[in-house]
Order: C-alpha cells, then sequence, then structure tokens
C-alpha cells in the first residue's frame, strides 16, 4: 500500500493539524502568537491569508531534544511552549510505567498546545531486540529474527504491533527500522544485533514492511542511517568514523532507501559516518552532498530528515555540539537530534537562532525544512 504525507498549507496551522491534543484554546493561542509576533516574510504564496512563523519558529522545529527524568522540567515545558523544541526523543529513564508514560506524553503535547504551536512530535528508539526503550511493547522480534523468517507480512505485522502499542502510549515517532546492510561480520550494527540481513535485498524488504507497519497504525518511521553504515566496525556515536568504500561498493546499501521512497517513506535518519565517495569532508548528517543531491535530487525523497544524535559524534570530533547542529542546519538537513543534557540543547537552539539572524543558516533552507516537518506532522 502506497505510504503518502498530507501537504500542509501554513492556514492549517490554525484550523488543525490533526493533533488528538489540539483545542479550540490553542488555535486561538495561534491566532493570537503569529498576530503578535515579529514575522518574517510569508513562505509562499499559499499562506497570505496567515502570518508567517517567527525566525525562532523556524528553528525551534528543527530540534528534537532529550529530557532529563521522568518528569518534565518547568523550563522544558516553557521552551516547548515558546516553540523552541519541535520534537521530543525518550530514552530508558524516562520511562516508568504506561500511566505514567501515557500522562507524560499527555502533558509535553499539552505544552505545544498551550502555546499555539504545531505538535509537538515524540520519538522513541523501538527496533526490537537490544534496543527497546518500551521494555514491555512490541517488537517481539529483533531485526535478526525477521531477517532468518524473511517474511514481509511477519516483518510488517511486527511494525503494525509496535505502532498500536507506541500510539496508544502517546508517542508518534519510531525511529526504525535500521537499514544497514552489514558488509561482513566485522560490521559493528551486525554484532550489536540491529541488521536484518546481509542481503540488501531481503533488508530491503523487510525495513520497508516493517516501516509500513508502523504508518497503518499512525506512527511515523524512520529509516537509518544513510547512506548506511553496515561497512562501519565502530559505532558512529562514539568514534569518528570514515567509510571508503566506493560508490559502486556503496550502491547495495541504498536498495532498501529505494523502496522505501517509493512508498514514500516520510522520514529518513543521516549517519554519523564520513563517505570521500560522496564528500570527503562533512559526514551525512550535515553534508549537502548527501543529504540533498544524493538523497532528494538522486533517489527522489521528499520527506523529512534528520541527523542521529550529533553529540557522541561532536565529542569524538572535538568539537561543541552546537557546531555540527549548525553545519546540518545549513546543509538542509530538516531535523536535528541533540541527546545532551537540557542545557546543552538550549545552547544549540540558541546558537542556530543567532547564526540564522546573521544570515549564516540560508532563510529559504529553513523555509523548506519548516514545510516539511509541518507537513509531516500534519500527516498524524
Amino acid at each position: 500500500m502506497k505510504r503518502h504525507i498530507g501537504i500542509v498549507l501554513v492556514v492549517s496551522l490554525l484550523f488543525g493539524c490533526g493533533s488528538r491534543t489540539a483545542t479550540p484554546a490553542g488555535v486561538v493561542g495561534l491566532a493570537r502568537a503569529v498576530l503578535t509576533a515579529q514575522t518574517i516574510e510569508p513562505i509562499g504564496v499559499a499562506d497570505s491569508a496567515a502570518a508567517a512563523p517567527t525566525l525562532g519558529q523556524l528553528i525551534g522545529q528543527k530540534l528534537v531534544v532529550r529530557m532529563d527524568g521522568a518528569t518534565p522540567s518547568a523550563d522544558l515545558l516553557g521552551r516547548i511552549r515558546r516553540g523552541e523544541v519541535g520534537g521530543i526523543i525518550l530514552f530508558g529513564p524516562n520511562v516508568t510505567t504506561p500511566t505514567a508514560l501515557i500522562a507524560l506524553t499527555a502533558q509535553l503535547r499539552a505544552a505545544a498546545a498551550s502555546g499555539g504551536q504545531p505538535r509537538l512530535l515524540i520519538a522513541v528508539d523501538q527496533e526490537g531486540g537490544p534496543i527497546k526503550r518500551i521494555p514491555w511493547a512490541p517488537p517481539t522480534l529483533s531485526a535478526p529474527q525477521m531477517g532468518r523468517l524473511g517474511s514481509a507480512s511477519v516483518a510488517r505485522a511486527q511494525g503494525a504491533s509496535t505502532a498500536a502499542a507506541l500510539r496508544g502510549l502517546g508517542i508518534d515517532v519510531d525511529l526504525a527500522p535500521v537499514a544497514d546492510v552489514p558488509a561482513s561480520t566485522a560490521s559493528f550494527m551486525y554484532r550489536a544485533g540491529r541488521t536484518f540481513s546481509f542481503s540488501a535485498t531481503r533488508t530491503a524488504l523487510l525495513t520497508d514492511a516493517f516501516a509500513s507497519g508502523l504508518e497503518s497504525k499512525g506512527v511515523v518511521p524512520a529509516m537509518k542511517h544513510f547512506p548506511g553504515i553496515g561497512f562501519a566496525t565502530r559505532n558512529t556515536d562514539a568514534y569518528v568514523v570514515t567509510i571508503r568504500a566506493s560508490r559502486a561498493a556503496l550502491a547495495p546499501g541504498l536498495l532498501p532507501y529505494r523502496m522505501a521512497i517509493r512508498h514514500a517513506i516520510p522520514l529518513i535518519m543521516l549517519s554519523n559516518a564520513t563517505y570521500p565517495a560522496y564528500d570527503a569532508r562533512n559526514a551525512a548528517g550535515w553534508s549537502h552532498a548527501i543529504g540533498v543531491t544524493l538523497l532528494r535530487h538522486d533517489l527522489g525523497f521528499t520527506g523529512v530528515t534528520i541527523t542521529d544524535s550529533l553529540d557522541g559524534t561532536a565529542k569524538a570530533r572535538g568539537l561543541w555540539t552546537r557546531v555540527l547542529a549548525v553545519s546540518a542546519a545549513r546543509a538542509g538537513t530538516d531535523m536535528i537530534l541533540t541527546t545532551g543534557s537540557e542545557a546543552s540543547t538550549r545552547g544549540v537552539y540558541a546558537t542556530l537562532l543567532r547564526q540564522a539572524e546573521l544570515g549564516s543558516i540560508p532563510l529559504a533552507t529553513l523555509r523548506a525544512s519548516y514545510d516539511r516537518i509541518l507537513a509531516l506532522k500534519a500527516g498524524l
């Protein structure tokens, strides 16, 4: 079944983005906010009847951040309310009981609604096997187990059951499936038990089916880690990894993405590895050559791109996370995932906003990302 994302006009911000937490008060709040805020030029001709988002909102919608503990701080809720955060990623320390998790996700979304902001995305890594942030929820099979079975119907059912559980908890993005095709048993992803198969064809079939299952129950899949880290022998979150394979050698790893793009996959995560075959200097997450030229122009992807977490790779590179975040924004990556402390993610927002004010991040690039992000949210 062909997947799709609804096309959203800016007017739809005022009259229903599909959020379960949206209220008339929230709509009125947004109308009041856009009438009183300092705004920039309109995004496009179709939105002439509605005020454009502020520069702060353009930046805020890009950011997916973690929260400290099982209860959101007043500061984090304030940032969400002001539109400085577009999504939250949940980890083990944020998860206690089903009842508490439902209350948490409702509280986070209510903060966005009360500020008149677009729907807040709530994401989790729920791959199955060793990576399950919600321990009691599906998938019941790991990627290698699904790979050995080789059944698209089983993979789709696993995705659907996972989505039903996540959606019931208030979570609407699963940072899965892993589409990396291991080049050998030395692959760190293979050794971690996170890959489906050594076969690119089988990986493509099963990851596409799992993603379809997620979408069938209202959860956004994020296929990762483009253009593939199957050749990597060390963790790209902890080491500076350069994959020196040729384009011909990397081509099989693109097969899962080609199939998923034909079915309108809505979200793709870019890897933290560098690929000299495409870009000798920049890792995929902040490479225009990979995230735009290869993924969008060559493969035809029209959805949202997101970085892998920038914090670990920034530390490995001896850089501040905010430096890589600015590079990613300049390169045209839509959403930026940062999993450091709340204080550090506040700094990332402030730096991005300042660079945008200085004109260091092209306004047209920010607008294009904002439109894609809001279309993704409208599809929910």
